[in-house]
């Protein structure tokens, strides 16, 4: 049976304290992390000699780092773009101490009365700059995350901004959650649209009547076919958990204006078990992973 997934995963939903993170990792039989938080602290914070203790930690527990969960992106449209720049170069320096092979982004925060589509021209040429300061590591991929209130946010934004850069170094993290709360039908449309680039799925499912966040199979994302359909294609490549299902530290900075999705939180632990079972059940009759 061919391994096509890896289990990766927002670690930081756990616990901020990366000892806890790694505990729970390793009780799922999960070996990999997208670094995204430690002790509050956001990856894109870290200084090089932070980075380099917290990879040797990871090293020495056995846990790999499949992408970096920057914020690179996460600014509005006509916010200045020089301090972004630099502050992605200082995450490059970041993902290559940590040896990751993919760094999660996103293509700005576009004011809701405005039309996305006039801001076409700005965002690829911020992103062709973020391209060129990426060119000094080949090593590393881009990932463009689709996201809720950015140009990205549907998938035929995200198919022109793919298009327009027209880079192996530039791939697409698909979101089927982000894509339901900004009522878009995953499947087959924008995995249609946007699978000759997909290199990386969040895992996470929501449901159009609510938009809030479920655990994946449990809502309107259709979870299950986009990765039968992966697979078939003969895709290898990460699955990161990201359960979304309750509150932790930094959670309101993930989400421009975005309310809590549950109002009586567990433990982060217990939450996270939740959801790698769920894509566990998803995966388990058909697939390997590992």
């Amino acid at each position: 049976m061919l391994s096509n997934f890896t289990i990766s995963a927002f670690a930081d939903e756990i616990s901020p304290d990366l000892k806890k993170q790694v505990e729970t990792l390793r009780a799922n039989g999960i070996s990999h992390m997208e670094l995204r938080g430690i002790d509050g602290k956001n990856v894109s914070e870290f200084t090089a000699d932070q980075a380099q203790e917290y990879k040797k930690y990871l090293d020495a527990s056995g846990i790999k780092v499949s992408s970096l969960g920057s914020p690179i992106g996460k600014i509005k449209i006509d916010d200045d773009f020089a301090p972004q720049l630099e502050l992605f170069k200082h995450v490059l320096e970041i993902a290559q101490i940590f040896e990751v092979p993919y760094i999660r982004m996103f293509s700005f925060f576009i004011d809701k009365d405005k039309n996305a589509d006039d801001y076409r021209d700005e965002v690829i040429n911020r992103w062709r700059q973020y391209m060129e300061a990426a060119e000094a590591y080949p090593q590393i991929t881009l990932l463009h995350e689709n996201e809720k209130e950015i140009f990205g946010d549907t998938p035929e934004r995200c198919l022109t901004l793919l298009q327009a850069i027209n880079s192996p170094q530039l791939r697409m993290a698909f979101d089927p959650a982000n894509f339901v709360q900004c009522d878009v039908e995953t499947y087959p449309h924008a995995y249609d649209l946007l699978k000759d680039y997909v290199s990386y799925v969040h895992i996470k499912d929501a449901k159009f009547e609510d938009h809030e966040v479920y655990p994946a199979g449990f809502g309107d994302g259709h979870v299950a076919e986009i990765l039968t359909s992966l697979a078939n294609r003969g895709f290898e490549g990460y699955l990161s958990i990201e359960p979304h299902l309750g509150d932790f530290k930094g959670f309101s900075q993930l989400e421009l204006g975005n309310k809590h999705l549950q109002t009586n939180p567990k433990d982060g632990a217990e939450i996270f078990d939740v959801a790698a079972a769920a894509l566990k059940k998803i995966l388990e009759p058909k697939y390997e992973w590992k």
